[in-house]
């Protein structure tokens, strides 16, 4: 079976996980499943302070989780699909039920 995350970078994918730790996080990916969102829409959503989205969002956007974009004073996000992709190979791959650890025994 060929390895998809082949030069996908381990370290990002700690990083991701860990951004997908955190329950408010969770949250907002699953609000951004459906398309982008304006932050005063996910605010009210969550119905949470602004900055404390705004501390969650860019730990998202950090592990390259969402991509922002500007529209005057608004910030927009959506899921940057890309990575979520690699993401979901990398987890399919290591947890795959049935895939041997290890080609031709234990040791």
């Amino acid at each position: 079976m060929p390895h998809r995350t082949t030069g996908y970078d381990l370290a990002q994918s700690v990083q991701a996980f860990h951004a997908l730790s955190d329950p408010t996080r969770l949250q907002l990916v699953e609000l951004l499943r459906s398309g982008e969102r304006c932050v005063c829409e996910l605010t009210e959503a969550l119905h949470t302070a602004q900055s404390r989205l705004s501390f969650h969002l860019r730990v998202l956007k950090d592990a390259g989780l969402v991509l922002d974009r500007k529209d005057g004073r608004w910030v927009h996000y959506r899921l940057n699909d890309e990575s979520i992709s690699r993401l979901a190979g990398h987890l399919t791959d290591c947890c795959a039920p049935g895939r041997p650890w290890l080609k031709g025994g234990c040791c």
